[in-house]
């Protein structure tokens, strides 16, 4: 379940947008002033709020490690602030003196971006705080720019409606044209970095003025060429989508809309699981929390929300919801009765779907009028099938009981899921953490790998750009309820 932790109520105007670091949470608002907040019990900093832009601040990031925070403003400037001390490090003027809609900083914190009103872009150094190189799309604002995490290219929207992916050199690599009906409106990169014969994949996720919450695969060839595909379109929302944001394991995508909502969708299966009401204007920023299962919501109420993802309790936050809202596109479909990793999670819907799956679809109204779900699937006995479901003939009752027997068989109930093996012992994970490669691994098993050897990934032989490692509280979470039900 979701619930709701606390409720910031210190900005004076709308909240533009959140951000974490591993010990922060960083606002900004319209009121032209960021806050600053401490995760351990989200008590304000003593230096907060931070003072410095003449008019609305729209965007705020921090380094990786958290010693400095970025921030953008109508007032055409990219503040650099100490978080150590609150005090400015550095005010970059963003070329053509533009509002500023816009800032990221990559992964490795070497490169930032800024995106403005007159379609814009420049490129900084982010050490030295200098100016690289410019660009620009012509007839558009920049609002939306995200890293991938591997900080070697980034990819913009734009009121357009277009997704551009871009190197560090400003070349256009590729642009997804009409991406979002109306307009981009966020844009962001799940951590992880899928790798598989010549090609390297990442996820993006991007929303929009449609109303749509899109999950992209960006693809990199062996020959340099780079291409987007659409692999799932989330319609779990009514009104145009304003934000959204992976968790820091890539399996848990949320967003904020215009109808007052805040969703948390399954990423990996684009499964809805909880719709959360909170908010009573429009949604217009999250963020989740690289290091605790903490996601944080900004709205036009000038409220910020803080939620805590929990496994098994029952919070007043959130409400869980069937599947059928969150529809998985043509191109990237995966089978409805593999949309849980154990059949004893699927809910009514999953059962459903499998049933049309398995040409069984005579049977949805009777299956659905008797709420069966995945548990009592298993369950279901040739007695139950006649005496409980009506089933009259004989033949279809075999045919159920074989598909569920067939169900029972399958991998994706028996044994260890392969997911929840560290790649390093193959034995299953207690505490999984994230290394910097974006696998997960078993905590003491990652920490006298990198003691050890020399710093490069057990998985893909290259070096770690850092040694940080995060823990993957859904992963466990999975992990915990898979143990339960064995």
């Amino acid at each position: 379940m979701v619930s709701l932790v606390c409720t910031l109520n210190d900005h004076r105007d709308d909240v533009n947008w959140c951000a974490f670091s591993a010990t922060l949470l960083a606002t900004c608002s319209g009121d032209k002033t960021l806050r600053i907040y401490n995760t351990r019990d989200f008590s304000e900093l003593p230096f907060s709020p931070l003072t410095g832009h003449g008019y609305s601040v729209h965007c705020c990031c921090f380094s990786t490690c958290g010693q400095f925070l970025a921030s953008c403003s109508t007032d055409a400037t990219i503040v650099v602030w100490s978080m150590v001390s609150g005090e400015i490090e550095a005010v970059l003027e963003h070329p053509g003196r533009s509002p500023v809609r816009i800032c990221a900083l990559s992964p490795d914190s070497a490169h930032m971006v800024s995106g403005a009103s007159d379609g814009s872009l420049a490129l900084w150094d982010f050490p030295s705080k200098q100016l690289r190189r410019t660009g620009a799309v012509n007839d558009t604002t920049m609002v939306a720019c995200s890293f991938s995490p591997c900080s070697q290219v980034f990819v913009t929207g734009s009121t357009y409606g277009d997704l551009r992916l871009w190197d560090l050199n400003l070349n256009q690599l590729h642009a997804e044209k009409n991406a979002h009906d109306l307009g981009v409106s966020c844009c962001t990169f799940a951590p992880d970095i899928l790798s598989g014969g010549p090609v390297v994949q990442f996820r993006l996720a991007s929303c929009g003025q449609d109303s749509l919450l899109k999950i992209w695969a960006v693809i990199k060839f062996s020959y340099g060429a780079y291409k987007m595909q659409l692999l799932h379109t989330l319609t779990g929302q009514s009104a145009p989508v304003l934000s959204c944001s992976y968790s820091s394991d890539g399996q848990l995508l949320v967003s904020g809309s215009v109808d007052k909502t805040v969703t948390v969708y399954d990423a990996k299966n684009a499964v809805l699981l909880y719709t959360l009401s909170q908010h009573e204007r429009y949604v217009t920023a999250c963020s989740f929390s690289p290091t605790s299962p903490i996601i944080a919501t900004g709205s036009m109420d000038k409220t910020v929300n803080i939620w805590k993802v929990e496994d098994g309790c029952s919070g007043h936050g959130g409400k869980l919801l069937n599947e059928e809202s969150a529809h998985a596109s043509a191109e990237g479909k995966t089978s409805a009765g593999r949309s849980k990793l154990l059949v004893s999670d699927w809910s009514e819907e999953d059962v459903s779907l499998w049933l049309v799956e398995e040409r069984l679809e005579g049977l949805v109204d009777t299956f659905r009028a008797n709420n069966i779900d995945g548990t009592e699937l298993l369950c279901l006995t040739k007695e139950t099938l006649a005496s409980e479901l009506h089933i009259e003939s004989m033949g279809l009752r075999s045919k159920v009981l074989r598909k569920v027997e067939e169900l029972k068989n399958e991998s994706v109930c028996s044994g260890i899921p392969d997911e929840f093996l560290c790649p390093i012992t193959r034995e299953l994970m207690r505490e999984p953490v994230i290394a910097a490669d974006g696998y997960s691994y078993e905590k003491e098993a990652i920490e006298s790998w990198i003691n050890t050897k020399n710093r490069s990934s057990p998985m893909t032989n290259l070096p770690l750009l850092t040694t940080l490692l995060t823990p993957n509280h859904t992963l466990k979470m999975a992990i915990g309820r898979w143990k339960t039900s064995h």
